[in-house]
Order: structure tokens, then C-alpha cells, then sequence
């Protein structure tokens, strides 16, 4: 199996197991909602903890960072599809194997990536 294949195979994996965490996200959310519902309580001023409001803030970042990684994941196999993958959009020189089997969605070099922040 060469690099690509393995590449492939891992953002593939990522893939799934990114969709299983967004699933149980989204319920997690649904749930923390629907407790809301349920309750009377006035939860913005209640001294005994997390309101469900942060609760529900705390799981919307998680879904939006889920999505966030779910697009990563298929712009680079649409970068693999497209022979592009383990180019660097910075420079134009391969990015190191190391920094994708770290990151299989890296999109730059470390140089590149150390410059933007990225």
C-alpha cells in the first residue's frame, strides 16, 4: 500500500469516526434542549452550577467544530482525487510525510504553516 492509499484509508477513517462524534453531538444538543423545555427553572440565575444555556452554547462549538473537521477531511480527499494532496497551497513543495500522518489534512508545510499560523 503506498502513501496515498494509506492517506486515503486514514481520512476515510477520520471521516467516520468524525460523523459518529457529530452524531452524538447532535444528540447530546437535542437533549440538552429538550431539558430545557422541560423545566421551569430559571436556570440564568440559578447558583447550583452550569446553566443550560452554557450547556448549550458548550455543545454548539463541539457540533461547529465537528463540521469544521468533516469539511477539512473532504476538501483533502478532494485534494487526493485531484493528485494534489501532500502539495503545499503555499509554496508548491511536498509536505512532509511526518506532518501528514500527524495531519492528513494539512494543507501547507510546516515553513508555510509556521508563517500563517496555520
Amino acid at each position: 500500500m503506498d502513501g496515498m492509499d494509506r492517506a486515503r484509508d486514514r481520512l476515510a477513517a477520520d471521516r467516520v469516526h468524525t460523523l459518529r462524534r457529530l452524531a452524538s453531538l447532535t444528540d447530546d444538543f437535542d437533549a440538552v434542549v429538550e431539558a430545557s423545555r422541560d423545566t421551569n427553572a430559571d436556570d440564568e440565575h440559578d447558583p447550583e452550577g452550569t446553566t443550560i444555556a452554557f450547556e448549550r452554547s458548550q455543545v454548539a462549538a463541539l457540533v461547529r467544530q465537528a463540521h469544521r473537521q468533516l469539511a477539512e477531511i473532504d476538501a483533502a480527499m478532494t485534494r487526493l482525487d485531484a493528485g494534489t494532496f501532500g502539495t503545499c497551497e503555499g509554496c508548491g513543495r511536498p509536505i512532509a510525510e511526518e506532518r501528514l500522518e500527524a495531519r492528513p489534512v494539512a494543507r501547507t508545510c510546516i515553513r508555510c504553516a509556521s508563517s500563517s499560523g496555520r
